[in-house]
């Protein structure tokens, strides 16, 4: 079923509003965890409805959205990565995976490929099967090679009657410049207080998202969800108290740490990764330098007066130094040579700017 996240309000009614004038491309583009695909979503359940709500989403009912929401709808196309697809199909067993699952998931392709563009564009020449209209949705748009972008751009050049291209895009700037110009691209913004006050009182208390994943997702609140689905609370609490343990020993955590990423059924569920615990240690460092340079705790809050303790006694230039290095560590996180090298390294970078920062 689809529904309007209460950030999305504002954008959903403008969109909306341009009814017969929507454009045949939109490019929705924003953080990652901020409903992009929700979104993206809910404006093809729209075009292909035919009993539309009073709010202009779809009613659900209907012929074609009974088609939509069984996943036989044949005037609506995904192209989404092949791990993706393979995720989706194993959730339903994923208690039940072991560990060789895990890694035969993931050897799956990341991108989308010429492939999947092809066959929309073989079943785009058939007319629609329902009504008029036809939607495609890209996501994340970012994910597509040189080849399947150069494919869809054909698309997008000469567009068949009645089809809506929806392109969900992190990383915008990624996309080539020429898919980018036929597109109307629409921002997606961060959520107000009031919104997510407003999102967390319609969850159930088990629904309901730990403030402090909140915070490490940087407000971020479907990714925030998601982390929490995974386990991902009890990861964090572990992460928290083996970075501000006493006795901090930076060789010893870098075995636990490969160890955890690597055979830990909970970790590997999560996904938890190499590339995460990276951006959780990145986040971190950045707490510590924002409250050394008289800022505020924004992705540790629970954690604030332990962070104050190590940030008063740091060395400045270090620390500016340190975080500098998590900087460009992160944009190799995905494929470390060495992952337990990797690991020391960026662990004994961090221990230099906390070692004289001890009680």
């Amino acid at each position: 079923m689809t529904m309007i996240l209460p950030w999305l309000e504002p954008l959903w009614a403008q969109l909306v509003a341009l009814d017969e004038r929507l454009p045949h491309a939109l490019l929705i583009a924003g953080a990652s965890g901020l409903g992009k695909r929700e979104l993206a979503e809910a404006l093809a359940a729209r075009l292909l409805c035919e009993s539309l709500q009073m709010d202009g989403s779809a009613c659900e009912h209907c012929v074609p959205c009974q088609w939509r929401r069984a996943g036989t709808h044949p005037d609506l196309h995904r192209l989404v990565p092949e791990s993706e697809r393979a995720g989706a199909e194993a959730a339903a067993s994923a208690e039940a995976a072991d560990v060789s699952d895990a890694g035969a998931s993931k050897a799956k392709s990341t991108q989308i490929v010429i492939d999947q563009v092809r066959a929309v564009q073989e079943a785009l020449t058939v007319t629609a099967h329902r009504g008029w209209r036809r939607a495609v949705i890209v996501d994340p748009a970012e994910a597509m090679n040189a080849f399947t972008a150069n494919a869809l751009l054909k698309l997008l050049e000469e567009p068949p009657d009645g089809c809506t291209f929806l392109l969900v895009s992190s990383a915008p700037r990624r996309l080539l410049p020429t898919i980018r110009s036929r597109c109307q691209q629409w921002s997606v913004p961060c959520p107000s207080a009031d919104a997510l006050k407003r999102w967390r009182a319609g969850q159930t208390v088990a629904e309901r998202v730990p403030a402090g994943l909140l915070a490490l997702t940087g407000g971020m609140p479907l990714a925030a969800q998601r982390l929490a689905a995974q386990g991902g609370e009890a990861l964090f609490e572990r992460f928290v108290r083996d970075l501000s343990a006493e006795g901090f020993d930076p060789l010893r955590l870098a075995g636990q740490w490969e160890a955890w990423i690597k055979k830990d059924k909970a970790a590997l569920a999560a996904g938890l990764g190499m590339t995460r615990l990276v951006e959780w240690s990145q986040r971190w460092v950045s707490d510590l330098v924002a409250l050394r340079l008289g800022g505020r705790v924004r992705f540790f809050p629970a954690q604030a007066e332990r962070l104050a303790v190590l940030s008063n006694r740091m060395d400045m230039a270090t620390a500016m130094g340190c975080y500098n290095d998590f900087v460009t560590v992160r944009r190799v996180a995905a494929h470390p040579l060495n992952p337990r090298l990797f690991l020391e390294d960026m662990l004994m970078r961090y221990a230099r700017i906390v070692e004289g920062a001890r009680p």
